[in-house]
């Protein structure tokens, strides 16, 4: 992904609290001479020898499986709040433009299964069912029926080779139109307009 200098993230407890966050990615990998996409939780994790890996599963059904071959190069994205920004915010002429946060990861695949699939799949469901009043866990869970559930699923595992931080939050612009900016994005006050806003002021320019 290019990202210009300014934009770029090198904070990479930053990044890693990110990922954990906003687990919700899309898998990309070559499948039968085309490019396919799966939306699925990519959850960071470290291998037995202390290596960054994503960990995930997709359905039997889904065809993409069957073309990860060990060691095959697949791109996860993990898209983050975003929003339009006006030109008509600034106090000089400019065009409209875009800020976003989006994290993309390089890196080799290969299938886990038996208590690395079960250990994996664990750890996601322990993560998500940790707010429920009445959480469900894969331990309490009958053996004949989670036997079922896996046999229907493929699961992997990622070794990071490169993670691509991209945060475009006005760094490059001064401070009046910074705080214009921010401003205007408050007192639209959706979800995604005041999370940029919040991520703005974090990096603002020093």
């Amino acid at each position: 992904m290019y990202i210009p200098s300014h934009f770029k993230n090198d904070d990479a407890a930053e990044v890693r609290d990110f990922l954990t966050k906003n687990s919700f990615g899309i898998l990309i990998s070559q499948a039968d001479a085309r490019l396919w996409a799966t939306h699925i939780p990519l959850e960071l994790d470290k291998n037995e020898n202390g290596q960054d890996i994503l960990t995930g599963h997709i359905s039997k059904g889904n065809p993409q499986w069957k073309n990860f071959a060990d060691n095959s190069g697949v791109l996860a994205i993990f898209p983050g709040p975003h929003s339009y920004i006006s030109s008509s915010w600034y106090d000089h002429e400019n065009v409209p433009t875009w800020n976003y946060i989006a994290v993309h990861i390089y890196g080799k695949i290969k299938i886990i299964e038996g208590e690395k699939l079960l250990s994996a799949l664990t750890k996601i469901v322990h993560k998500y069912e940790a707010g429920s009043t009445q959480p469900v866990s894969v331990e309490n869970m009958s053996e004949q029926y989670l036997h079922k559930q896996i046999n229907g699923i493929v699961g992997f595992e990622i070794e990071i080779d490169e993670i691509q931080p991209a945060y475009k939050l006005s760094q490059n612009r001064d401070t009046v139109n910074h705080t214009n900016i921010t401003n205007e994005l408050e007192k639209k006050g959706d979800y995604h307009s005041l999370s940029v806003a919040e991520a703005m002021k974090k990096h603002k320019k020093k």
